[in-house]
């Protein structure tokens, strides 16, 4: 025989943990963060989240961070630089032809601050939409004047005094194109996802060249930052020989937190969402927010160690 419903709630009250009540402690910790604000960088930090290879993470991986940082109070602003615009669809931002978008921000129509919108799911996130019309942009900046920095141009210091943001985060297409250069040279930092999948360190080699060679001809203040390992499956021997083989080769640049292959992050653009808001309690939403912590940390970190 059942129990009657007070005894079943006193019961679980007294075990202390359910599956539901898990994941609802999670998502309030997620959503109402108890431990406040993560810290400010001294100087506002523009990072270009980039890899040819497609499929790696990299919009989910910019959306995501840049929103866990808006949750923890800081003001972010994600640029979409990619024609298909999914960036732009995770943030639920309108990006249809005609919006004021990166485009015409990169032939110098209208600025930052004019085409940036604020994204419903946090007073603290921003978004610069990419519409079919940079599809042929890579075409017009090859003709152009300081093609390669028309964005750095276009993210002056004032331009973004004018949002007050503390973190850029420019999400690149999957290629090593002129659009791409633009956000290297335009940004002080790359941030690099790696699938935790076979032919991971495929075609790395040419990321690498081609920043190397951004840092000698276009910005000597770009570095690889941040490397974050995606789509981590511990169910494969796989994914931990991969995760070990890029640690080894690339030190203390990768983040200790590994995104997990998740059923929510995959579904939450699909509601025009970020895994954050979609399903806050989830493995996703919490590994994104432990990288997100990580590298406001390290930011501090790295500041602190050079003073």
């Amino acid at each position: 025989m059942n129990p009657p419903p007070s005894d079943s709630a006193e019961a679980s009250q007294e075990m202390g943990w359910t599956p539901i009540a898990e994941e609802a402690v999670r998502a309030a910790s997620v959503l109402h963060p108890k431990e406040g604000v993560l810290p400010r960088p001294d100087r506002r930090r523009v990072l270009t989240v980039a890899n040819q290879k497609g499929g790696v993470g990299k919009t989910t991986s910019t959306v995501n961070l840049a929103a866990a940082l808006a949750v923890h109070g800081l003001k972010t602003l994600v640029i979409d630089l990619d024609p298909q615009g999914n960036a732009s669809t995770a943030l639920d931002i309108d990006h249809r032809s005609g919006t004021p978008s990166i485009y015409e921000v990169l032939i110098g129509e209208v600025s930052i601050a004019e085409a940036a919108a604020q994204s419903e799911q946090s007073p603290n996130l921003y978004c610069v939409p990419a519409t079919i019309d940079l599809a042929g942009a890579e075409i017009e900046l090859v003709s152009m004047a300081n093609r390669e920095t028309r964005l750095k141009e276009a993210l002056s210091s004032g331009a973004l005094d004018e949002i007050g943001v503390d973190y850029v985060f420019i999400d690149c297409p999957p290629s090593l194109g002129l659009l791409t250069v633009n956000a290297m040279v335009a940004a002080q930092e790359v941030l690099i996802p790696i699938q935790c999948e076979y032919y991971a360190l495929e075609g790395l080699g040419q990321l690498l060249s081609n920043i190397e060679l951004v840092q000698q001809h276009l910005n000597r203040e770009l570095s690889v930052s941040t490397i974050l390992l995606t789509m981590y499956d511990g169910r494969t021997k796989l994914a931990d020989q991969v995760t070990n083989e890029v640690r080894n080769h690339f030190g203390d640049t990768v983040l200790k937190t590994v995104i997990p292959r998740s059923v929510k992050v995959s579904e939450a653009p699909g509601y025009g969402q970020t895994v954050l808001s979609y399903d806050p309690g989830s493995r996703g939403a919490m590994s994104y927010l432990d990288a997100a912590k990580e590298i406001a940390e390290r930011g501090v970190n790295e500041r602190s160690s050079t003073t």
